[in-house]
């Protein structure tokens, strides 16, 4: 069956104006004028979904999620539960990358595995990254390198944690041979091969990653750090590593779009920025002798919300804030057919009101998973 989008503003990420869209299956077919009436002549079913007052957008890309859960900084009770396909609709994510945390020893590479197949049969695109916090860093082969190469899911390296007690305290030429591992791997597969690295409240702030451009034969684009916006001395660094071609990401909170304005005015490559959920890890607080005093747990939600945020509330337009839930996180990872709305794209898509920017409708690999702004598709033990 065909699917018609029409009378809906197109933001691919880029205007393309008030257009339709016609697509099968994970097919983008046309975009721009349709003849209705020449398909309904010729016999074609066809459900229409009329987006007249709408924004139409490219589905939400997520580059780091735990989708099997996180935490356990404070025992065994506060590891996280594993994410649901509702909890990524309600976001109007369509595109979703699962990733280790501090935990490599009760939570497994196995496993992470499988809770993406199952995410994909359920109704979206998921990728993961091998490993964790450790370096060495657990493994499905045994090698990072052939995991990327042999395994279709797994498109780097993560979460090397750095700059944090919980990190395993890696050296520079221990992280050139991650970086060198994920590099070939990306090269020999057609992937990404990046290292995402968890960057966490210590001193060295990005240091180790300016240190591996420095003195290794490492390309920019292969580094990609995450939770950017821990301190003012961390984000000014993670501006100057954008400007070397590496990838940033900021981790959505209720001030996230105070650091989007923030990274524009000082000179930050919009290009160069993404923005991430953290969904399902754990939000744990430390006091200054190390123990913990307060644990929360992440929201895939919060990434549409703060992009939503960033425009409403703190003067980005959606043109520049699109990108970073979209285009620029395809661009980081290489996913081609992802981030944006055209006829060698997958039919992945959301749909905004104009006015409110309310998500109204997703559609994952074209199939429609949100009506009227309610969840039509839950994930198999999910409760309606």
């Amino acid at each position: 069956m065909l699917t018609l989008i029409k009378n809906g503003e197109i933001l691919s990420p880029e205007r393309l104006g008030r257009q339709s869209i016609l697509f099968a299956g994970n097919e983008t077919l046309k975009i721009g004028e349709i003849d209705e009436a020449a398909l309904a002549s010729a016999g074609v079913e066809v459900e229409i979904i009329d987006a007249a007052g709408n924004f139409v957008i490219p589905g939400l890309i997520d580059p780091h999620v735990h989708f099997t859960g996180g935490g356990g900084e404070g025992g065994f009770a506060t590891r996280t539960p594993e994410i649901g396909l509702s909890d990524l609709i309600s976001g109007g994510i369509t595109t979703a990358v699962g990733l280790l945390g501090t935990d490599g020893t009760t939570r497994h590479m196995s496993s992470l595995l499988a809770k993406a197949r199952g995410l994909d049969e359920e109704g979206i695109t998921t990728y993961i990254y091998t490993g964790n916090y450790d370096v060495d860093t657990p493994t499905i082969t045994g090698n990072a390198k052939d995991d990327i190469i042999l395994i279709d899911k797994i498109v780097g390296i993560a979460e090397i944690a750095i700059s944090d007690s919980r990190s395993g305290q890696p050296t520079v030429e221990e992280l050139s041979k991650l970086a060198a591992q994920a590099r070939v791997g990306g090269l020999l597969s057609g992937k990404a091969g990046v290292v995402h690295f968890h960057t966490g409240p210590g001193k060295g702030y990005l240091s180790p990653l300016h240190e591996l451009l420095d003195h290794y034969d490492i390309p920019p684009t292969t580094l990609y750090a995450t939770h950017i916006s821990r301190s003012q001395g961390l984000f000014d660094d993670a501006i100057r590593l954008a400007a070397r071609g590496s990838f940033v990401d900021i981790t959505a909170a209720d001030d996230t779009g105070e650091w989007i304005r923030y990274y524009k005015e000082n000179g930050g490559d919009m290009g160069q920025l993404t923005l991430s959920s953290d969904g399902n890890g754990s939000l744990p607080v430390f006091n200054e002798a190390g123990e913990m005093t307060g644990l929360g747990v992440a929201s895939t939600r919060t990434l549409f919300e703060q992009f939503i945020s960033a425009v409403n509330d703190h003067g980005m337009s959606i043109d520049e804030t699109l990108p970073l839930v979209t285009s620029n996180t395809a661009r980081a990872l290489k996913l081609g057919r992802k981030g944006r709305i055209a006829t060698d794209a997958d039919a992945d898509f959301a749909i905004l009101d104009k006015e409110s920017l309310q998500l109204r409708e997703v559609v994952a690999k074209g199939r429609r998973l949100m009506k009227d702004g309610e969840i039509r598709v839950y994930g198999t033990f999910e409760k309606r």
